[in-house]
């Protein structure tokens, strides 16, 4: 089924301001309302391995469409994305979460955690310090690289603290965000095909943050993947 997304966040894009929003309300209103029904049936399919989401929402996973300007030097009032964040600990979680950013020419999917605070991050390193080897099988399974193809984030140019520059899991060690992603193209997008794409991926990822949670307790919150 066609989806409404990419057009409106064109507009959008090109007319963010508060006056273009309130004349267009309707428009939006509609799109959010299609993107929330999307965003259920994700969250059903991603239930039937993550059992604790079962009792989420939609709404729960949406990010809110307005910008948080107050320390921006971009004060454009809107994103210019739709995206929803699928997490057992919900938006805010420190532990693994799914992330699906729709934007024309822009949009990906993405699993993992972004930039976690210091005592969440020396978890991880814990984790890939003891069990690096299972990290390694993991990122190294073929479907597996051929869909994310390599462990994404900041890397640190030195060794942490407290670990060996010859540890033999130094390149993973040096991380600060522990995340894969694929990209989605305009047409998956526009025909509906995303769907299926993303829970394929997103069940690809589920030994990724099996091992993500082995580190972190997913009980915790505070920043999430974003």
């Amino acid at each position: 089924m066609p989806t409404p997304y990419l057009n409106f966040l064109k507009e959008l894009a090109n007319n963010n301001s508060k006056e273009w929003m309130d004349t267009n309300r309707d428009w939006y209103q509609e799109v959010r309302a299609v993107f929330l029904e999307d965003v259920a049936e994700l969250l059903e399919g991603v239930s039937s391995w993550e059992p604790a989401l079962a009792g989420f929402k939609a709404k729960d996973c949406v990010f809110r469409q307005n910008r948080d300007i107050r320390f921006s030097a971009n004060k454009a009032p809107y994103k210019t994305n739709l995206a929803a964040y699928f997490s057992v600990g919900g938006k805010k979680s420190n532990g693994p979460g799914y992330y699906l950013h729709i934007q024309p020419g822009e949009s990906f999917i993405a699993g993992g955690i972004w930039m976690p605070p210091a005592d969440i991050l020396k978890k991880i390193r814990q984790e890939i310090d003891y069990s690096g080897e299972e990290l390694l099988k993991i990122l190294n399974e073929p479907n597996f690289k051929k869909h994310f193809s390599s462990l994404e984030g900041e890397q640190l140019k030195t060794s942490p603290r407290d670990y060996d520059t010859e540890h033999p899991h130094i390149d993973l060690l040096r991380y600060k965000s522990f995340i894969v992603s694929t990209p989605l193209a305009d047409k998956d997008i526009s025909s509906g095909n995303f769907k299926t794409k993303t829970l394929d991926a997103f069940r690809l990822m589920k030994p990724f943050h099996d091992f993500l949670h082995q580190a972190v307790d997913e009980a915790e919150s505070g920043e999430g993947l974003l």
